[in-house]
C-alpha cells in the first residue's frame, strides 16, 4: 500500500543543514492501523508530510498502490493526494464557514458541483456524529466536535488513505476515547488504511496493528503491538512501554519479593482472545497450592485487553510449581518468574 525507500529529509538553514529524517524504510499494509511514535522532534510529522508531499523528500521515494509520488507532475500529483486525507492536531478549520461548508471544502476546491458536494457531506456529518449541527460554526462547538468536522472534511474525497497528525493530543481523555473509536469504525467499515502520529503510546495502544518507533530521525523499531508491549527492543520503545504501563518492572519485582518471600513469584500475561477465558481459574481448581493474585494491570489494544497479574504461589512444592506453570504456557499464557 505505501511504501517508503530510504527516505532522507534535509532542512537547511543559514547556519546548519538538519536531517530531520535519516534513511527510512517503511511498509505500510492496505487497510491497517499503523501508528508511528516518538519524542518531540523524532522526525515523525515530518515523515508523514513525506507520505503525501506536504514535504518534498531530499531523496528516496515515496510509492503508494504502485505510483512514485516523487516522480509526478504537480497536476498528477494533486490528483494522487485527493485520496489522502489529513487531519490535523490542531482542526484547520475555516472559523467563518458552518460545519456543512468546511466538510464541503475540499469538494469544492476538486470542482465538485454544489448539489453533490452538499449530499456527500451531510453524509459525512451522519458519519461522524454531528447530526442537528451541521449549520453550527467551529466557534460553537467543542474540541472533540471540531475534529470530527476536521474527520469528515478529510474523508471528503472518499480517499484510500487517513493521516492523522498528533489527531488527539489536543483533546482531553474522554474526548480522546471516542475520537478513536470513530477512527476504529472508519478503518473497520470503509477499510482506509490509517497512518497515526503521536507521543501518545496509550493511543496507538488502544488502535493501531503495527506501530514503528523514530528516534532522531530514524525507524528503530517496528513490530506488532502485542510485541512492541511484549518484548520493546530499543531503548526508546522501552520507555515508551513503561511510560504507557506507569509500572516500572524492577521496582514492582522487588517490592513484591520483599512482601512474599516464599514459594514463587511469578507474572503472567494474557492478551485478546484469552483474557476473556477463566484460564486462571481452571487452572487452580486441578492443583492443591495456593495462588494469590497480588498485583494486576489491563490496558485495551486493537486485538482485545492486554491483562497482566502477578502472582504468589505458596504452599507447595517445586515440581507442582512447574505443572501449575506449564498449564498456563499450554493455554498460551506468557509466564516470566520473578
Amino acid at each position: 500500500m505505501i511504501t517508503l525507500e530510504n527516505i532522507v529529509k534535509i532542512f537547511s538553514t543559514e547556519k546548519e543543514d538538519i536531517e530531520a529524517i535519516r534513511g527510512v524504510n517503511l511498509e505500510i499494509k492496505e487497510s491497517e492501523i499503523f501508528g508511528i511514535i516518538g519524542f518531540s522532534g523524532a522526525g515523525k510529522s515530518t515523515l508523514v508530510r513525506v507520505i503525501n508531499q506536504l514535504e518534498k523528500p531530499t531523496s528516496g521515494n515515496v510509492i503508494i498502490n504502485g505510483v512514485n509520488l516523487t516522480s509526478l507532475s504537480r497536476k498528477n500529483l494533486r490528483l494522487k493526494r485527493q485520496k489522502i486525507g489529513m487531519i490535523f492536531q490542531h482542526f484547520n478549520l475555516l472559523w467563518s464557514r458552518t460545519v456543512l461548508e468546511n466538510i464541503e471544502f475540499p469538494l469544492e476546491i476538486a470542482g465538485v458541483k454544489k448539489q453533490q458536494r452538499r449530499q456527500r457531506a451531510l453524509e459525512l456529518v451522519k458519519l461522524v456524529g454531528l447530526e442537528s449541527r451541521e449549520y453550527a460554526y467551529p466557534s460553537e462547538l467543542s474540541g472533540g466536535q471540531k475534529q470530527r468536522i476536521g474527520i469528515a472534511r478529510a474523508l471528503a474525497n472518499n480517499p484510500d488513505i487517513l493521516l492523522c497528525d498528533e489527531a488527539t493530543s489536543a483533546l482531553d481523555p474522554s474526548t480522546t476515547e471516542s475520537i478513536l473509536d470513530l477512527l476504529r469504525t472508519i478503518n473497520h467499515d470503509l477499510g482506509i488504511t490509517i497512518v497515526l502520529i503521536t507521543h501518545q503510546m496509550e493511543v496507538v495502544q488502544k488502535i493501531c496493528h503495527r506501530i514503528a518507533v523514530m528516534s532522531d530521525g530514524k525507524i528503530v523499531e517496528v513490530n506488532s503491538v502485542k510485541e512492541i508491549f511484549e518484548h520493546p527492543q530499543h531503548p526508546v520503545t522501552k520507555a515508551f512501554v513503561h511510560n504507557a504501563n506507569d509500572k516500572d518492572f524492577e521496582t514492582v519485582k522487588n517490592d513484591l519479593k520483599a512482601l512474599y518471600p516464599f514459594g514463587k513469584l511469578v507474572k503472567l500475561t494474557f492478551l485478546g482472545n484469552i483474557s476473556n477465558e477463566p484460564i486462571l481459574s481452571n487452572i487452580i481448581k486441578k492443583f492443591k497450592i495456593d495462588v494469590n493474585i497480588v498485583d494486576s494491570d489491563i490496558n485495551y489494544t486493537q486485538y482485545g485487553p492486554m491483562g497482566e497479574l502477578y502472582v504468589n504461589l505458596s504452599n507447595g512444592n517445586e515440581e507442582e510449581y512447574n505443572a501449575f506453570i506449564k498449564e498456563l504456557t499450554d493455554k498460551k499464557v506468557e509466564v516470566i518468574l520473578l
